[in-house]
């Protein structure tokens, strides 16, 4: 694929959009004398847009999603074959894709055991919930029915899951929201001055204690679920602090309270492990995917619970509501199953998680070299290929850039041919991180050609 394209007249397309798609997360009236972009074509780390201009995707598809690159025609192949030998029959029975690759996930899930299947990661969010209320009505008279989530996590667009959305922007006018979802501060230590007696060291211990008071404010008996996103995505790619994880699983354990990880944006390789939570020695309880299953070939996630939880759902087998009553239409799809069996192999075969952990040291490096020459970087993290730079205004006080000057830079590096991401309409005055999440397949030549992409719009937008 070069860019070239056997039809170059896309008006048609352009003008059937412009009149009748109404896209995501987008203010329209620019269209009414602009054009929408259409991405027309994909292959490995590059787009073409309907004008034939080439970009290299740092995002995975604006979303943290296409892990293994654009044009696979093996996946492409796998989804053909199976949906043309089985497409589709409800999820109250089996397929054989869904089979093998829950077979094939839960051996990269230690301590695991069962997969739910679905089609967004909201829908998977919103069934670990509801086995977190079935079981507090199962088994703690419907006490035990709180689920607490924490500043800056996003868990999904759904009113359930927004109800368990630590993103106040994202919230804004979609109120109100459903009750027994409990708050618990972030754990973001470059921004740990504005936490009330955040300590200088052992900052991460700290955090975590801050749930401990929640739960103690809120009585335990009344808490089912901690839901967390190992790495928080949309709300700043914030990475853990030293200790932090530990003392959430010995909280978890003390109270008894189920440990909810959302991986939607960090499993299946993003981080340079399978999943997120395995960079910390986690044990949950309930492991949520999404975007990376299958590289958004097919719509697919998955609820991951252990045995402990499953057989939560089956020790009564008289009483004609002791099962999991949920059902997701599109999660009978074989498609995605099929899609995510070809994915993991990729994965793989190509190994790319060890090519995550090199690129994503190098993207570090980089951007913490740029860090040095633009004072307007106030601080780098990330893991794997999970990256951000949080840009401010003034070192010394930290104070966010103004999301305005945050877009130019965005829009520089468009215009070089780079598509990178910003924090959006999320945190109230604080949209202000860079994110990178390129595909896992990126090479050093790619991982430079996005930095110096920032690097010159610095140069240009702040000067």
């Amino acid at each position: 694929m070069d860019g070239t394209f056997k039809d170059n007249d896309y008006s048609k397309v352009v003008d059937a959009d412009r009149a009748h798609v109404w896209h995501h997360l987008v203010q329209h009236k620019a269209f009414e004398t602009g054009e929408p972009r259409i991405i027309i074509e994909g292959k490995g780390m590059l787009v073409w847009d309907q004008h034939g201009k080439e970009h290299m995707d740092a995002v995975s598809g604006g979303v943290w999603t296409v892990n293994v690159g654009y044009g696979r025609e093996s996946i492409a192949n796998a989804v053909r074959d199976q949906i043309l030998k089985m497409n589709f029959f409800g999820g109250t029975v089996g397929s054989i894709p869904g089979a093998i690759f829950a077979e094939q996930l839960i051996a990269k899930m230690p301590g695991m055991t069962r997969v739910y299947y679905a089609n967004s990661g909201s829908e998977a969010n919103e069934k670990g919930f509801k086995i977190v209320r079935q079981i507090a009505h199962k088994r703690y008279g419907g006490k035990k029915h709180k689920i607490l989530y924490r500043d800056r996590d996003y868990h999904g667009g759904t009113l359930a899951t927004m109800s368990a959305g630590g993103q106040d922007e994202r919230n804004a006018q979609y109120g109100p929201f459903a009750p027994g979802f409990v708050r618990v501060p972030h754990c973001l230590e470059y921004r740990k001055h504005e936490q009330d007696g955040a300590p200088e060291e052992n900052y991460g211990v700290w955090a975590a204690n801050q749930i401990e008071e929640v739960i103690l404010r809120e009585g335990a008996d009344t808490v089912g679920a901690l839901c967390l996103e190992p790495v928080t995505a949309g709300g700043g790619v914030i990475t853990p602090p030293e200790g932090y994880w530990e003392r959430v699983q010995e909280i978890c354990k003390k109270y008894d309270i189920l440990l909810h990880i959302d991986e939607v944006v960090c499993g299946v390789g993003r981080t340079g492990t399978w999943f997120g939570y395995q960079n910390y020695g986690i044990k949950p309880d309930i492991v949520t995917m999404a975007k990376g299953v299958a590289s958004g070939y097919a719509a697919i996630s998955c609820c991951v619970t252990t045995e402990d939880v499953f057989d939560m759902f089956k020790d009564d087998s008289s009483d004609p509501m002791n099962y999991f009553r949920d059902i997701s239409t599109f999660g009978g799809c074989t498609a995605g199953p099929a899609a995510a069996i070809e994915n993991m192999k990729i994965i793989e075969e190509e190994n790319l998680l060890q090519n995550t952990l090199d690129m994503g040291a190098r993207m570090i490096a980089n951007l913490n070299a740029l860090a040095e020459k633009h004072a307007v970087i106030g601080d780098v993290r990330g893991k794997g290929l999970f990256c951000g730079a949080e840009l401010v205004s003034d070192r010394a006080s930290k104070a966010p850039l103004d999301e305005k000057t945050v877009g130019a830079i965005v829009a520089d590096c468009n215009q070089q041919g780079v598509i990178i991401g910003a924090t959006n309409r999320s945190i109230p005055g604080k949209n202000n991180t860079l994110c990178f999440s390129p595909a896992l397949i990126a090479t050093a030549d790619d991982i430079d050609r996005i930095t110096d992409a920032v690097d010159h719009a610095l140069g240009r937008v702040c000067g």
